[in-house]
């Protein structure tokens, strides 16, 4: 199972459970929809500790990604492949966009609180970003997005759990 690999590849280096936790709840790929489930299911942590380690990975790269995202771009995009990637990147983006700019901070925690492929915290700082949203309610609106998306995964995480005992 590809979970318990992961798991394997992170205590090879002495990292605990919640820290696994932690660290997969903050890459762009894994986000919630990894960290909760692999908590969950393969780390045989509580629900609380899960859903805690899992929210705070989340939200960790907000404000890195939303104050770095603009300068970084900038100075890599002088490479070719470097240019591309955050073409595609700001392109990706802002195809998400739509219900932000239409309802702002609200719209901005709808985008982050579904938990599907393509959106999610790291995603709703970059639409941030590149709307140039206010810092502070754009960070409010991330967070409760990524609380209610760990509301839902975790209920659907559980719902499977109970489906399959």
């Amino acid at each position: 199972m590809i979970q318990e690999k992961i798991f394997d590849f992170f205590t090879s280096f002495g990292f605990s459970p919640k820290a696994v936790i932690l660290f997969l709840g903050a890459l762009p790929v894994t986000e919630l929809r990894a960290s909760i489930p692999i908590g969950i299911l393969v780390l045989k942590q509580t629900v609380k500790a899960t859903f805690f380690f899992s929210v705070l990975g989340n939200i960790l790269p907000i404000a890195p990604i939303y104050f770095l995202l603009n300068p970084i771009s900038k100075k890599l995009s002088k490479t070719r492949f470097m240019r591309g990637f955050f073409e595609w990147l700001f392109k990706r983006a802002k195809a998400h966009a739509g219900i932000v700019e239409k309802y702002e901070t609200i719209g901005l925690m709808l985008f982050v609180a579904v938990p599907l492929p393509g959106t999610g915290a790291w995603t709703g700082a970059i639409v941030a970003s590149l709307l140039r949203m206010r810092f502070i309610p754009a960070f409010i609106a991330v967070t409760f997005g990524v609380i209610i998306a760990a509301i839902i995964v975790t209920a659907l995480t559980l719902l499977g759990k109970n489906t399959l005992m």
